[in-house]
């Protein structure tokens, strides 16, 4: 277990996702010092790919009846006491800390974090991550958590779409193929992803909303195909919701003149 002295936090190079804050009480504290807020890229899922460093911003908001003199903050994947992963600004680096406008007893401390999939990013840290936390007040108040709160942590999704014949006449039939992949960090590739829900959909051109027309599920292989009956022009595409592990993708739609039969 980690134990509090002025601070503690781990640095790497791995990912985080959207975070909830949880209402346990803390692991370790004195005094009126409180958590009231975690955010990780502003609360939003955080998507991370084969080989690109992304950088997110972790903000960890506390109160004290004293003011806040300084924050920690770092992010592990896996049992506390055995993690098996880590994110944060580095050791014994505090947040910067900034007060929240209008109070004279909280403030909001941040640190931008780097993401790089190349450094030591593999599948299985794909899910629920933590965010540990200490925060020191003016007063020598304390309050240190070791799980302030949960985020996902989820590989990168792509797809493609490719309708064909084009142009068609109104009437005939067009079959539409594509591909579903995710981010393997394992070797910083994209590969197939087998055995997904993933919607046909339609736009007519001129609007811009899609419809789903159908769903289909990928192949071993992560293609996927199907057919519909051309009647207006418009785009095609296909579109995955994503999962727990893996971000949402949309294909870009593939345009189909249709012409008069």
């Amino acid at each position: 277990m980690f134990i509090r002295s002025a601070a503690v936090v781990l640095s790497g190079a791995l990912a985080l996702s959207a975070l909830a804050v949880t209402t346990a009480d803390a692991d370790a504290g004195q005094g009126d010092t409180e958590v009231t807020q975690v955010l990780v890229n502003n609360g939003k899922s955080v998507v991370v790919g084969a080989t690109a460093t992304k950088t997110v911003t972790l903000s960890i908001t506390a109160s004290d009846n004293s003011g806040i003199k300084d924050a920690y903050g770092w992010l592990y994947h896996g049992p506390f006491d055995n993690p098996d992963g880590f994110a944060g600004p580095g050791s014994d680096t505090p947040l910067t800390c900034t007060p929240v406008p209008g109070s004279v007893t909280a403030s909001t401390c941040t640190a931008d974090i780097k993401i790089d999939p190349n450094a030591t990013l593999i599948n299985s840290n794909a899910g629920t991550w933590h965010v540990w936390t200490s925060v020191d007040a003016n007063d020598f108040d304390f309050v240190q958590k070791d799980s302030a709160g949960t985020f996902l942590m989820k590989r990168a999704a792509k797809l493609t779409a490719n309708a064909s014949p084009e142009p068609v006449a109104a009437g005939k039939v067009i079959t539409i193929k594509g591909a579903l992949s995710r981010a393997n960090w394992n070797n910083g590739t994209y590969g197939g992803y087998a055995g997904q829900s993933v919607k046909l959909q339609f736009r007519k051109a001129g609007s811009t909303a899609y419809t789903t027309v159908k769903t289909v599920t990928s192949d071993a292989g992560g293609a996927v195909t199907a057919t519909a009956t051309a009647s207006v022009d418009g785009y095609w595409r296909w579109s995955f919701a994503g999962t727990s592990t893996t971000g949402a993708a949309n294909a870009t739609g593939d345009y189909v003149d249709v012409t008069a039969g």
